[in-house]
């Protein structure tokens, strides 16, 4: 396989080899490591000190909960799609697969300073139109006492009129102090400015390890407990992102499994909102109850023996190697790159995501990796 030395990135995708799976395979069996891990996997969602972060506004009410459209956003014409043939035990899901001839690059139809925050609120939360690729870049800025406490921007890559690429700023995340385990929130404010509750549309948990990680939208956690007065409704569950440990110490990519809610056959997220740990996704996971789940893996790199590197082909967007780079795919169809993230820059990475996902999925999914785990490297 031609590889580039410097990147660690494949250059030609027709030699590339058999892709084995990881993690979950066709059967629903569970790799050795991964067993050890799903005993570890709870995620303490109860822990949290009273703070303006706390201040939650329900983001759900704002969100297009049947199929996403919006005049401000560009609307796939395209009604030609390949079914994607679901696992066994995901039978009852469907992934409109579209060719790659079919695959354009999205494109806001609005600049970020004319569209209203509802608007705003929609796209992150809504799956992208399918046969649209989502083109980003992640900026990192380090903060805080031995740089524990970064902060990163997600922003949509576009071409102006002129021909000059453009960034247009979508979301923000920074990680929190006052918490026991990895905490992440996320809001449509720039880090520069007073971020404001109202604000935010998502957040991250870890448990201890890092090896598990559950990305909801905001709303009310039904995990702590609240004045019989709140009216919030409760959050949404979005995803979940599960590393497996590298209990042996071997040196090499990385290992994850990735968890959706199954898309219904018109293409929308049905409403998730589990209630007790056996209702979450990584309850669900964990027993085994995969059948409303999609089930995605890292494409798993190849070694390759001239750059003694593992290498992925990453169609030129990543250009440095990192064990953060990933492919996200479904173990039914390998070459339909739903997710890829990867080092561009000491502090610049890009994110391109295409359907199922949405824009705050993909942005969690890729904060998951910045994070340190203790099991996993």
């Amino acid at each position: 396989m031609s590889s580039d030395p410097q990147t660690g990135t494949s250059t030609n995708r027709a030699n590339t080899l058999q892709i084995p799976n990881v993690g979950i395979e066709e059967t629903g069996e569970l790799s050795p490591s991964l067993i050890t891990a799903i005993n570890h996997l709870s995620i303490e969602n109860s822990d949290d000190e009273s703070s303006s972060d706390d201040l939650e506004e329900d983001s759900d009410t704002l969100r297009n909960e049947s199929s996403y459209a919006n005049s401000a956003f560009d609307e796939s014409t395209t009604t030609l799609s390949q079914p994607v043939g679901p696992a066994e035990h995901l039978r009852a899901l469907i992934i409109n697969r579209p060719t790659a001839q079919m695959i354009t690059t999205f494109r806001l139809q609005k600049t970020r300073e004319e569209m209203t925050q509802e608007e705003v609120v929609k796209f992150v939360l809504n799956p992208v139109p399918q046969g649209q690729k989502v083109l980003c870049k992640i900026t990192r800025s380090k903060d805080g006492f031995g740089k524990l406490y970064p902060q990163y921007e997600l922003s949509i890559e576009d071409t102006s009129e002129n021909g000059e690429e453009t960034k247009i700023f979508l979301l923000a995340a920074r990680k929190r102090k006052k918490s026991k385990s990895s905490h992440y929130v996320i809001t449509t404010d720039r880090l520069s400015a007073n971020v404001s509750s109202d604000n935010i549309v998502g957040k991250v948990r870890s448990n201890f390890l890092g090896t598990a990680f559950a990305i909801y939208s905001n709303g009310r956690n039904p995990f702590k407990r609240e004045p019989e007065s709140t009216a919030l409704p409760i959050r949404e569950e979005l995803g979940a992102v599960v590393y497996d440990p590298n209990i042996l110490g071997f040196k090499g990519p990385r290992k994850m499994t990735v968890l959706l809610i199954g898309m219904t056959k018109h293409g929308a997220r049905p409403v998730f909102r589990p209630e007790t740990d056996a209702e979450t996704l990584i309850g669900k996971f964990k027993n085994g109850e995969h059948r409303d789940i999609l089930v995605l893996h890292n494409k798993s790199p190849q070694w390759n023996e001239e750059t003694q590197s593992y290498v992925l082909n990453f169609s030129g967007r990543v250009t440095l190697a990192s064990v953060k780079n990933f492919q996200i795919v479904h173990d039914n169809d390998l070459d339909y790159i739903i997710m890829q993230f990867g080092r561009v820059e000491e502090d610049t990475f890009t994110m391109d995501f295409m359907y199922p996902m949405c824009p705050l999925q993909a942005f969690a999914i890729a904060l998951t990796s910045f994070d340190a785990k203790l099991a996993c490297e």
